[in-house]
């Protein structure tokens, strides 16, 4: 079966930061296959426009660049706040949670939650990196198509695959 939309897909593969020789950011291997709807929205659209019409067992390799991918790095999306943000109901900071690199949950004006990255720390201020965690780079994708099978009325309504590895319960 060909990936088309509405069909759900499994998949190894291995990112790489940069290139085909690039770090290793991440690896989805046979026990733990990437299995996703495809068309529904879930997955980047220019990674789901380099896996069109492959079948069950077609590998792929292709780079995707910075643009193509999570974007370039936007430094209006780093932004410092007071450090007493951070403090619990009683004013005090736990400093220990202030931690670079570290990942904190943030709300905006509107309520909305949105994750940032903790960047810097200083006396009185934090700065938050709001990017996500790969934008500026290039991603690299090297992998294999598992399976390809049709979606359920119910996936398709849902714009999601059910159960564990696209299996119904």
């Amino acid at each position: 079966m060909i990936i088309s939309k509405n069909k759900v897909v499994s998949l190894t593969y291995t990112l790489r930061n940069g290139s085909a020789l690039g770090d290793v950011v991440e690896v989805a291997d046979e026990k733990n296959a990437l299995t996703f709807l495809y068309g529904a929205g879930m997955m980047l659209p220019s990674f789901e426009m380099n896996i069109s019409e492959l079948k069950t067992g077609s590998d792929f390799s292709f780079l995707l660049k910075a643009a193509e991918a999570y974007g370039e790095v936007n430094p209006e999306a780093v932004i410092e706040v007071a450090k007493n943000s951070f403090a619990d109901q009683n004013g005090v900071v736990n400093e220990e949670l202030l931690q670079l690199g570290k990942p904190v949950m943030m709300q905006d004006d509107q309520g909305h939650r949105m994750q940032a990255r903790i960047v810097a720390v200083t006396a009185d201020k934090v700065k938050l990196d709001f990017n996500a965690p790969m934008a500026g780079k290039d991603l690299h994708f090297t992998g294999k198509v598992m399976d390809v099978r049709e979606a359920t009325a119910s996936e398709i309504e849902h714009g999601h695959v059910h159960g564990p590895g696209g299996h119904q319960h």
